[in-house]
């Protein structure tokens, strides 16, 4: 029905489109076994000691204020993360934020974490409790004063609903957000997210995002904070400020992170860095330019534990995630895997 409907929705201005899909999904309608494939069981996950029924996950940024979790779940997703969520209530940059760069299978966003703020999003989910693993990702406001204060609020907040928290480092859209890849910052940071863990007594693992454009340097410097300190895991990558020069679409050049297909190999190959200097001791979370099963893969192979979408679902629906599960199945059998698990890292 999506390709039915796609015309219509992508007549919208990107934004409306997205608040159209959001309203859409609070009516809650779709049954849960329309988005169930044969053979699933071969594509149960371990994430954060969590089976999971897929490694497929929705990234950060559709469900920013934690509207439609569940409504999610039911279209087929191992796992739904929301936000990213501040301490206090933001807008946003100003409007228009979003771009479709159609002839790329890309977007481009300047949304600047526009969310409903902490305290309105705990209260929601604790009125309608996760059905599925829930991630939470979490940042700052943009005009705060002290960053680092704004993820210990968050964190303190958040954590009881949570199946994991993310630390959000890695907006282009949040100035000055980025300065915390770099080595004391970042120290600063996860030592103050350690502590408030152990005066609450906080068991839920901790994923840092991180961006795709890092140095072999700067990677090398962020694994060794992140096995010093006990992070849980990382999820690679948020959008790039970058990698426009072979885009076709006239939007390319817009303000804001770039996503879908222009960061798939990009992200893969950092993926890639990532398992190695781990040595597949820290889970992964892949994130850039999948949308189909065999995108999925290749992140798998590479070193993810775990896969993430979000363009790929604007570009091809709400059965995106049952055609890819769907395709997943496929190539293991081809491949003679019994579990998309055997397939982490055999590329890397």
């Amino acid at each position: 029905m999506f390709s039915i409907f796609r015309p219509f929705i992508f007549s919208l201005d990107p934004e409306t489109a997205h608040d159209l899909a959001i309203h859409s999904l609070k009516f809650n309608v779709l049954p849960k076994n329309f988005f169930q494939v044969d053979n699933e069981e071969l594509l149960e996950t371990n994430l954060f000691n969590e089976l999971l029924p897929n490694p497929i996950g929705l990234a950060a940024g559709f469900d920013k204020s934690a509207e439609v979790y569940n409504s999610l779940f039911k279209l087929g997703y191992g796992f739904v993360e929301v936000g990213t969520v501040t301490p206090e209530r933001q807008l946003g940059n100003p409007k228009p934020r979003i771009f479709r760069l159609e002839k790329d299978q890309a977007l481009i966003n300047r949304l600047g974490f526009n969310n409903h703020g902490s305290k309105v999003v705990s209260k929601r989910i604790s009125e309608n409790l996760p059905r599925g693993f829930l991630g939470i990702n979490i940042g700052p406001n943009k005009d705060t004063k002290k960053k680092e204060e704004d993820f210990y609020i968050c964190l303190s907040q958040l954590f009881s609903y949570a199946g994991y928290l993310t630390i959000n480092i890695s907006s282009p859209n949040t100035e000055g957000l980025r300065d915390f890849h770099e080595q004391n910052e970042l120290e600063k940071l996860l030592m103050g997210i350690n502590k408030i863990r152990r005066e609450k007594n906080i068991v839920k693992p901790i994923a840092v995002k991180l961006s795709p454009d890092l140095n072999d340097a700067e990677i090398s410097r962020i694994i060794e904070l992140i096995i010093k300190h006990k992070i849980d895991g990382i999820i690679v990558s948020n959008t790039t400020e970058r990698n426009r020069e072979n885009l076709f679409d006239i939007q390319k050049n817009e303000i804001g992170g770039l996503s879908g297909q222009p960061l798939r190999n990009l992200s893969t190959n950092m993926i890639k860095k990532f398992y190695k200097e781990t040595k597949g001791n820290i889970q992964i979370i892949g994130v850039g330019g999948i949308d189909s099963g065999q995108a999925a893969f290749e992140k798998i192979c590479a070193g993810a534990n775990a896969v993430q979408l979000y363009t790929g679902m604007v570009y091809k629906g709400p059965g995106v995630v049952r055609e890819m599960k769907k395709e997943l199945i496929v190539i293991l059998k081809k491949e003679n895997l019994k579990n998309i698990n055997e397939a982490v890292g055999i590329n890397a």
